[in-house]
């Protein structure tokens, strides 16, 4: 996910918009994208939002379908798993590169994310429905900031993109866990700061299968 603080170049801010967009529903799974309303809607050439839109394609958003257009990427159950699975593999790894590595900044970095996620988790429980992508956004981060140690800019950069199409699923459903996720959460912290690896995979790999559950539930529902 784009960080909100991030101010985009010229050539990213439709790319951007359009990607968040499809992330949090605002274009929804299987619709078609035409050009011309999208250009106007975005302010961009329609040349340029072709551009943007292959891009979409080759990360796994968007589809493209020949003469017939693009398409928004569908959303699945089988698809929801296969993501799951792809960054349970992605963040363990670099979660416990980064336990190894992090120093007293990165120390600081995850304590200041907790504390940012937690706010956002408060006002969710309390049924504050306008901190929705704060939410997610802070949620982000402090994953984020957990593997940014890792030392693998390829590794952070593939796994940014598989958490988005995770997030794609939770945010189709808003479906929140409230205590649980916040548990695991502060369980998280506290195994960084203890340089525990493996209890730190063990609880990252709950987190994201509990989340999952609860997600089945609702769209199977």
């Amino acid at each position: 996910m784009q960080d909100l603080h991030h101010t985009p170049t010229a050539d990213e801010d439709v790319y951007y918009a359009i990607r968040r967009d499809i992330i949090f529903g605002r274009l929804p799974a299987g619709e078609r994208l035409r050009l011309t309303p999208l250009a106007e809607r975005y302010g961009s050439s329609v040349s340029a939002l072709r551009e943007r839109l292959v891009r979409l394609v080759s990360e796994g958003f968007a589809t493209g379908e020949g003469q017939r257009g693009f398409y928004v990427a569908d959303m699945s159950e089988a698809g929801l798993r296969e993501i799951a699975e792809l960054r349970i593999l992605l963040e363990c790894h670099a979660l416990r590169l980064s336990f190894q590595k992090g120093d007293t900044e990165w120390e600081a970095s995850i304590v200041s994310a907790h504390h940012k996620l937690h706010r956002m988790e408060e006002r969710m429980k309390a049924g504050d429905s306008s901190a929705r992508e704060a939410w997610k956004q802070h949620d982000w981060e402090f994953h984020q900031a957990l593997i940014q140690a890792c030392g693998s800019p390829e590794l952070l950069s593939v796994h940014g993109t598989v958490f988005d199409k995770y997030l794609r699923y939770q945010m189709r459903l808003l479906t929140f866990r409230g205590d649980a996720a916040a548990a695991e959460h502060k369980q998280l912290l506290d195994a960084a700061l203890d340089r525990d690896a493996s209890r730190g995979e063990a609880i990252l790999r709950q987190h994201i299968e509990g989340g999952v559950d609860h997600c089945l539930s609702y769209y199977q529902g």
